[in-house]
């Protein structure tokens, strides 16, 4: 049987239960891109904000050629560096501050990585957020045990890609729970009486 203590959700979807009702987090699916025993850090994929990629862009005085994106909407990742840029991608690639969470999938802060996308030659599959969800050691496993998070890993790459960038935010968070099984409306906030 595997405890809290020695789980590793790597590359695994965090979904907020109904009981979580920290405004930063309620209703949020996370995709977490490391957890050791240093903590947690993930990314939160479906909250989009009010800024535009080229927004954005503008901002850090970066030139957007790929008119394709610049209506994006730039995401909430969490409440931990929130005035920094996050790229959560598809290939990995070669980025000056990368790391690799699963498969093809990672993670890069560097502003090469922004100034490939502005060109139209960055990752084929990304999402671009502001700030990151964070966790001390052991913090992470607490909130699970209180009922605060469910789990669970995408079946397969394919899965796992549909998700974080074929799927509309607004509809991310039925899709992760449906890898679960079961319906989100059978989740209640309330503990005890059915």
């Amino acid at each position: 049987m595997m405890t809290l203590e020695n789980i590793n959700l790597t590359g695994h979807f965090l979904i907020a239960m109904p009981n979580l009702t920290d405004p930063y987090f309620a209703k949020s699916v996370t995709f977490i891109c490391t957890h050791n025993q240093d903590g947690a850090m993930g990314i939160v994929i479906n909250r989009p904000t009010d800024m535009t990629y080229e927004m954005l862009f503008e901002k850090i005085k970066v030139d957007l050629k790929n008119n394709a994106i610049a209506s994006n909407p730039v995401l909430y990742g969490g409440p931990v560096q929130s005035e920094r840029g996050f790229v959560l991608h598809q290939p990995a690639g070669e980025w000056d501050s990368s790391i690799t969470i699963c498969d093809k999938t990672a993670l890069t802060t560097s502003k090469d990585i922004l100034e490939a996308v502005a060109l139209g030659s960055g990752p084929s599959k990304m999402l671009l957020t502001l700030g990151y969800a964070g966790w001390t050691p052991g913090q992470l496993e607490q909130e699970m045990a209180q009922n605060a998070w469910l789990s669970v890993e995408a079946k397969d790459v394919e899965t796992l890609n549909k998700i974080l960038f074929e799927t509309p935010h607004e509809a991310q968070f039925n899709a992760a729970m449906a890898l679960l099984g079961f319906d989100p409306a059978m989740l209640s906030d309330v503990a005890g009486h059915a």
